[in-house]
């Protein structure tokens, strides 16, 4: 699974550098091209020389190769990429990738990687769970960065506990699951994202805080499981590179439906996460509205209801999922739109759970099926939540 893939590796400064050769020996046996970039601290632990040797390439650490003027491109490096892996990932460097920091090369390979990356964070206990860590792995959680979990042992410091860096074996275990064809493989996916924002005039809209975070985490973790994306987008800052995704940005709860009309016929599996406009204005304005009375009106009339309208398109082997995101009554509204849209599954949060909803990295869902079985999850990071939902999609469809 690994044969042929191009593999960055990043080494940073931890006593757990020493795995880096193991790890590079590994990936080189599965027929992977792996190229090594250390960090300048990484070189107290482990010899540049080592590495070459093990991945048959020059080691880079810095920008400047020679006197000449030959740099080595960190722009060309991170396009060269099927995956990038910083394995030890220390605290130091964790931090810097989280802020955006960008002081040496395997930062700067990093900042402009279009593949997926992968860390594997070394360190010891108490610098795991201090509460700066913790926010920066949430971070870069968020920003789409896969975590192979530290394990639990001794450290050098004598102390036992959770931060060893996992086993090279693990870590190329993660690395083949990610590029193998998954269980997901040939399905069809829609799934929808953001906002909509219905004019009032050229400059007004009526919109929502969705961020649109929730709807591309789980569009990645559907590509990753093999499937085929279709991610119909309103207004929104993310972004996905995934090769898998296809991405259709919309404004509007019309062009969204419109999109999503035309694609659900032919997908196996349809998440509907995007919180999609109520009600838009009756009459849009073609020049700006002007302030005159003290007072303005607006005529409100209802949009076209998209999860309706595909429920009752739906046939035997789609599975549709919905979301609702409640204030009161929370699980007998969610109950009342699973049957009314007809739903498979439906994930219900709540805007009095702290940390969930808009706006967020994190969320604390519960997925409720036809059945009325009901699995409730603590708060998470919405790469998580993501996890945890197409987790559930995969048991609906017995795959």
């Amino acid at each position: 699974m690994l044969n042929g893939k191009k593999i960055l590796l990043g080494v940073t400064g931890s006593i757990a550098a020493y795995k880096a050769a193991v790890l590079t020996r590994l990936l080189v046996k599965e027929g992977a091209q792996v190229k090594v970039i250390m960090s300048p601290a990484a070189h107290d632990f482990i010899t540049p020389l080592t590495l070459s040797t093990l991945s048959k390439n020059p080691v880079l650490t810095e920008f400047i190769k020679d006197t000449s003027g030959q740099w080595n491109n960190h722009v060309e490096l991170g396009l060269w990429a099927d995956a990038m892996l910083i394995a030890p990932a220390s605290a130091n460097t964790l931090a810097k990738m989280a802020n955006g920091l960008c002081d040496n090369l395997l930062l700067a390979v990093y900042l402009s990687a279009r593949c997926p990356v992968f860390v594997a964070p070394a360190m010891d206990l108490d610098m795991l769970v201090h509460g700066s860590t913790k926010k920066n792995n949430e971070t870069l959680r968020s920003y789409g960065n896969y975590f192979i979990e530290p394990t639990h042992g001794e450290f050098a410091s004598g102390l036992v506990g959770k931060g060893r860096m996992a086993e090279p074996e693990e870590i190329v275990e993660h690395l083949q699951k990610h590029f193998s064809d998954g269980k997901l493989a040939g399905k069809k996916a829609l799934i929808t994202a953001g906002p909509t924002y219905e004019a009032i005039d050229p400059v007004r809209f009526i919109g929502n805080h969705s961020s649109g975070k929730m709807g591309f985490a789980i569009a990645e973790r559907l590509a990753a499981q093999g499937a085929n994306v279709t991610l119909v987008t309103g207004p929104t800052q993310q972004h996905t590179i995934h090769p898998h995704i296809h991405v259709i940005r919309v404004t509007s709860a019309e062009e969204m439906y419109t999109a999503c009309s035309s694609i659900f016929p032919t997908s196996n599996i349809t998440v509907l996460s995007a919180a999609v406009a109520d009600y838009k204005p009756a009459h849009r304005a073609d020049q700006k509205i002007k302030k005159k009375e003290d007072n303005l009106v607006l005529e409100l009339t209802k949009t076209k209801d998209i999860a309706a309208s595909l429920g009752k398109l739906k046939q035997p082997g789609q599975v549709i999922v919905g979301f609702a995101l409640e204030t009161e009554q929370e699980q007998a509204n969610a109950l009342k739109k699973l049957e009314s849209k007809n739903f498979d599954l439906i994930v219900l949060n709540s805007l009095n759970d702290t940390g969930a909803g808009f706006g967020f990295d994190t969320n604390k869902i519960t997925i409720i099926d036809r059945n009325q079985q009901v699995q409730k999850f603590e708060l998470k990071s919405k790469n998580e939540v993501a996890a945890d939902i197409v987790k559930a999609i995969i048991q609906k469809l017995d795959v």
